[in-house]
């Protein structure tokens, strides 16, 4: 069985493919102190409480984060028996190229969300990830990682005017009832809301029209199901996009 991690900057997915499908996910935060031993307790007691009993015999780790990727590779090493593959660029066979300037780093996450692009809906994908930062990541004709764009994220953003601005509050994103907020938080819901709205359907028109193109646009990340009922530019929501991409990525380098 394959274990799949993605550790983003906030939260970190942990999901158990058996070759079929991914059987289960689970959660918890982006932590570099967590020791390997604190992870396998962790898992041990949640694949217990599932009734999981299939041994997991190989990893493949996604990481932001690169302070934790050590106590994962010893997790991998000490309890599973087994080298993880770790995805970096040049590292990896992706299946696919990568069209960007050579010395420039990229994010696992946006590695995999592309073969998982690919792989499911063709070339010519905008892939919008709304995580810590919101990445925008153009998928070529032929699958090939093209660039994109990095914008703040949404929870970014409201815990920079709570800290930054005195008089206001920390809130949670949410849809207001209408755009013209009456009191500071719905001015600030609506602010967030409507502006994320505005900022993605701009670039997704902006990437096309530098194309010359229309494009698929995919979302993914935990938010992407919030703003997804309002964006006219949103064809599809795929909240497994990076696990997905993991487990090709897994196959692709299983020797």
């Amino acid at each position: 069985m394959l274990l799949a991690i993605d550790v983003g900057n906030t939260n970190a997915v942990f999901a158990l493919h058996d070759g079929e499908k991914i059987v289960t996910e689970w959660r918890c935060s982006s932590d570099c102190r967590r020791t390997a031993d604190e992870y396998f307790v962790w898992l041990q007691r949640l694949m217990e409480h599932e009734g999981i009993t299939q041994t997991i015999n190989e990893v493949i780790i996604c990481s932001t984060v690169p302070r934790v990727v050590f106590n994962l590779r010893v997790l991998s090493d000490r309890y599973f028996n087994c080298r993880p593959i770790v995805v970096r660029r040049n590292e990896v066979d992706l299946g696919v190229p990568v069209r960007v300037d050579a010395d420039t780093g990229i994010g696992p996450d946006r590695l995999a969300n592309t073969v998982a692009a690919y792989n499911l809906y063709g070339g010519n994908v905008i892939v919008v990830d709304f995580g810590t930062a919101t990445n925008f990541d153009v998928v070529g004709e032929d699958g090939a990682y093209e660039g994109g764009i990095i914008a703040p994220g949404v929870n970014l953003s409201l815990r920079a005017m709570h800290e930054v601005a005195a008089a206001l509050p920390h809130i949670d994103a949410s849809k207001p009832r209408k755009i013209i907020g009456t009191d500071t938080v719905a001015c600030m819901q609506s602010g967030i809301y409507w502006g994320y709205i505005s900022l993605i359907e701009g670039l997704c028109k902006r990437i096309m029209d530098e194309r010359g193109t229309k494009m698929k646009v995919v979302g993914t990340g935990g938010l992407s199901t919030l703003f997804a009922q309002d964006l006219k530019t949103l064809e599809i929501i795929n909240t497994d996009l990076t696990i997905h991409g993991l487990v090709l990525i897994a196959e692709l380098n299983r020797k």
